[in-house]
């Protein structure tokens, strides 16, 4: 049976632990210049059907550490837009012997359906308002290196929790990992049922991030919206923006942090984004090597695909004389 990562709730804390531990390790072996495992001879197919750019390029890097060739699928090119599903667009992507999957989809539960009809491990690249692994597991790297560890921190969450798959996943690892985890916006951008995920509520900007450890501001997903869901954006930033100020209600040596893509003005002020209190680059530069880590994960014990080799031609006998 092939190994997925489709999500991080479904994780033990061991397993967290082993992913972040590959990922510290690889990120030290290609940053002094060491060997690290190599997947050739594997195929992995990289079905975005959303615009990306941070997990893409990353996901793209991973795979150029690791030895693995991609192959590019681009939805708008594809059978998908005649009308085909995405049941039997996997299916042919299984049968053109193609070895694993990574997939970004707008409907939450797609990499999960891929996983059943592929016959080989896919990863979870976001998928509508489900989950984000591997920005969870950058997000928490970057926290390790900064922090030394995530138990009995206080991370709050502040923004778009509603329409946030970044948001789930890292709340689930981080309360997995013994942290505490606040959610922090107005009413109509939080979840209806957030008694289903691990964190306190706050709708209150001071109160939410007081005493906290990490502040992780989340990106208004204006394109998942309906009308009518925050006054403006004006106000919203009033009320809830980490700006020179209001990161001051944190701990003196917070961590700020956002996964991008960054509205700066909106979420962020450039005096919080750009200070030395910001971890932003680092959770796109420790993007890549998670991603190593997860495919390294997933690809455990797969053997390539067989390669249909073309018989080579047969001499042509001499002619008798």
């Amino acid at each position: 049976m092939s190994r997925h990562l489709l999500g991080i709730r479904h994780l033990e804390p061991e397993q967290i632990e082993h992913l972040l531990a590959m990922a510290k390790e690889f990120k030290k072996r290609v940053n002094t210049g060491k060997p690290v495992p190599s997947l050739q001879g594997h195929v992995l197919g990289m079905l975005f059907f959303e615009n990306s750019t941070r997990t893409r390029v990353s996901f793209e890097q991973a795979a150029a550490y690791l030895n693995l060739r991609t192959a590019n699928f681009a939805a708008q090119a594809s059978s998908m837009a005649k009308g085909e599903t995405l049941k039997d667009t996997v299916l042919t992507l299984r049968f053109e012997r193609l070895d694993g999957l990574v997939m970004r989809h707008k409907e939450s539960g797609a990499p999960t359906l891929a996983a059943r009809y592929f016959g080989g491990p896919v990863v979870n690249a976001g998928d509508g308002q489900h989950e984000h692994p591997t920005q969870a597991l950058a997000d928490a790297l970057t926290i390790l290196e900064r922090k030394g560890a995530l138990e009995g921190l206080v991370v709050a969450i502040v923004g778009d929790v509603d329409h946030s798959r970044v948001a789930r996943s890292n709340a689930w690892l981080l309360s997995k990992m013994g942290a505490e985890v606040r959610f922090v916006g107005p009413r109509t951008l939080l979840p209806s049922h957030t008694g289903m995920l691990p964190g306190q509520v706050f709708h209150d900007l001071a109160s939410g991030i007081a005493d906290a450890d990490v502040v992780m501001c989340l990106r208004l997903q204006k394109e998942r919206m309906d009308g009518g869901i925050i006054g403006s954006i004006g106000e919203y930033a009033k009320l809830y923006q980490i700006n020179r100020d209001t990161v001051r209600l944190a701990k003196k040596d917070c961590l700020v942090m956002h996964p991008g893509p960054l509205n700066r003005g909106i979420e962020l002020d450039d005096v919080a984004a750009d200070s030395e209190l910001s971890a932003i680059s680092a959770q796109v530069e420790n993007g890549i090597f998670v991603r190593m880590a997860a495919l390294a994960w997933v690809f455990e014990g797969v053997t390539p695909a067989r390669r249909v080799e073309q018989p080579a031609p047969k001499a042509k006998e001499k002619a008798k004389k």
